[in-house]
């Protein structure tokens, strides 16, 4: 099954050459767009077009480096601009092997900022397979979010480097309370119905003991519920806004369940304070992040 181009449009309330400069200098583009880490541009061999070279860091010491051309057109008869451009790597663990695409800067109330860009895989059909599953879907993202962080860095004159330090510092302590409170609700109180978890619960709630252990249960159940919603939950500030209550109201209630809890190592004290300050930080860093849902993904 053919694979469809991947298609990103969004609207930028900027100047027209201010925009083109942002994405056509090399030192400007490698602030902004997530998909490549450095763009260094060659001696020119004509006047039109452009060649590049351009390198993207991976995990473990490990970078996809490639080449490119580009083209601009300036003077269009409605006063858009088109950049087009071929890319490519020699490189035989990339996933990408050579593809076209096009940007386009059509003016109107907001400039109109959009990309359209296709291109072939290595590895056969096993390469086919994956990039429709897994990577044509991630590039699509990462091209979208860097759209989206380029129009602010315009419109508002915030940084590329503070917009990905909120967003990905947001991205990693979301996955850190999902660990946290799915792990708390499956093994402490689901699967090990942990002795200390009962005792705790009948000391705060004057239960039988197996009414208690199915309060313990329900208790489980409504944590991991709770850390699934980091994962799927878009407005992450709302939850780290929760948890300033919540950890809070959790320590006084194991003092008030068992004092003598506050002298044993890593203790609810120690534990739910740490989770506080953490739940501060997300607070004030994911406040307006930039997000791939502002860009139109479809013609």
């Amino acid at each position: 099954m053919q694979s469809k181009p991947i298609y990103v449009e969004i609207p930028i309330d900027s100047e027209m050459d201010k925009l083109w400069d942002s994405t056509q200098r090399p030192e400007l583009h490698q602030q902004w767009d997530l998909r490549f880490s450095s763009i260094t541009y060659l001696p020119k061999p004509d006047d039109d077009a452009q060649d590049f070279s351009y390198k993207t860091n991976l995990a473990f010491g490990l970078s996809i480096e490639g080449w490119g051309t580009t083209t601009g057109t300036h003077n269009s008869t409605n006063g858009s601009r088109t950049s087009s451009l071929h890319f490519g790597t020699n490189q035989a663990y990339s996933i990408i092997k050579e593809g076209k695409g096009y940007w386009k800067y059509t003016p109107g109330e907001t400039l109109t900022f959009l990309t359209q860009y296709d291109y072939q895989v290595n590895f056969g059909q096993i390469g086919q397979l994956f990039d429709r599953s897994m990577f044509r879907p991630l590039i699509g993202w990462a091209t979208a979010l860097s759209f989206d962080v380029l129009k602010r860095w315009l419109e508002k004159g915030e940084t590329p480097a503070s917009q990905y330090l909120r967003f990905f510092s947001t991205f990693l302590l979301s996955f850190t309370f999902f660990f946290v409170w799915t792990y708390q609700g499956l093994l402490p109180k689901l699967i090990g119905r942990h002795p200390e978890e009962v005792a705790m619960t009948q000391a705060l709630l004057p239960l039988p003991e197996n009414y208690a252990t199915s309060a313990v249960i329900v208790i489980g159940i409504f944590e991991i519920l709770f850390g699934l919603l980091w994962l799927f939950y878009q407005k992450k500030r709302h939850l780290f806004g929760i948890q300033l209550i919540l950890f809070p109201l959790l320590t006084i209630s194991a003092f008030v369940a068992d004092p003598a809890v506050l002298i044993d190592p890593f203790n609810p004290l120690t534990f739910n304070i740490s989770l506080l300050v953490l739940s501060i930080i997300g607070f004030l860093f994911s406040k307006d992040t930039p997000t791939s849902k502002s860009c139109k993904r479809k013609r």
